[in-house]
């Protein structure tokens, strides 16, 4: 299978150097858990997207700085293309603001949360169990670092995981679209550095709070095998 990762940020080259790109991330953590899969990287910040929708078999949107319901190009080019990928029932994954974005393209509504920053680790109580969710857990703990949350799911949404902080924490359309407010591709020593480069603005006890969440353990394997699952989940529609 070939996926092709639709890359939504570009990293400082220090960064970049210390822990890679988002794609690279994204790769490293599917690599990690079945290295059967090809992966193509596509910067859809800068328009680079594949010559077709069938290039690739099933497509991951990744996390970003920018917020999906902005209006710049790059980001309603981004909205347009998820709404033919959901035409095309082609396999789509979103995490953080990709989650964010297929919920704004496909009739959701993304805003700025009001008590602000959800950042550290994120107990996420799993409200449906699907085929493609093996092993099976009723629970899932990620790493999270986010201000926008989705406030209303797609209508044809199911919704599949919740928290205290983000009640619509992932979301499932049909059998070609899941998403992850949550990041499985970052690991403690990123989010640690997120978390201390955005002090000022997270504010102190939440800040405090994030650092100390940061010794738990997480479901990040678990949910990129989830993730391959659901990939390679056969779509009775297409049968």
């Amino acid at each position: 299978m070939k996926i092709g990762i639709l890359n939504a940020d570009q990293l400082t080259p220090e960064v970049h150097k210390q822990y890679g790109s988002y794609s690279d991330m994204i790769e490293r953590l599917l690599h990690s858990v079945q290295n059967t899969h090809t992966y193509h990287a596509y910067q859809v910040a800068k328009h680079h997207y594949p010559t077709s929708i069938d290039e690739c078999d099933a497509y991951l949107i990744t996390g970003s700085k920018a917020n999906a319901y902005d209006d710049t190009p790059w980001i309603k080019t981004l909205r347009s293309y998820i709404v033919a990928l959901d035409k095309h029932r082609k396999k789509l994954v979103g995490i953080c603001f990709g989650h964010q974005i297929i919920a704004q393209a496909l009739g959701g509504l993304v805003r700025r949360h009001e008590h602000g920053w959800g950042v550290g680790i994120t107990t996420n109580q799993v409200l449906i169990t699907q085929p493609w969710m093996k092993p099976v857990k009723q629970h899932i703990l990620l790493r999270v670092s986010h201000q926008d949350q989705v406030t209303r799911l797609p209508p044809q949404a199911q919704h599949v995981t919740t928290n205290t902080f983000c009640v619509n924490s992932s979301f499932q359309i049909n059998e070609h679209i899941i998403t992850f407010q949550g990041h499985p591709e970052f690991t403690a020593e990123y989010l640690q550095y997120l978390i201390q480069g955005r002090q000022k603005i997270i504010g102190q006890q939440r800040y405090q709070q994030a650092l100390t969440s940061l010794h738990l353990a997480v479901d990040n394997a678990i949910v990129a095998q989830w993730i391959l699952n659901f990939m390679t989940h056969p779509d009775k529609s297409l049968t």
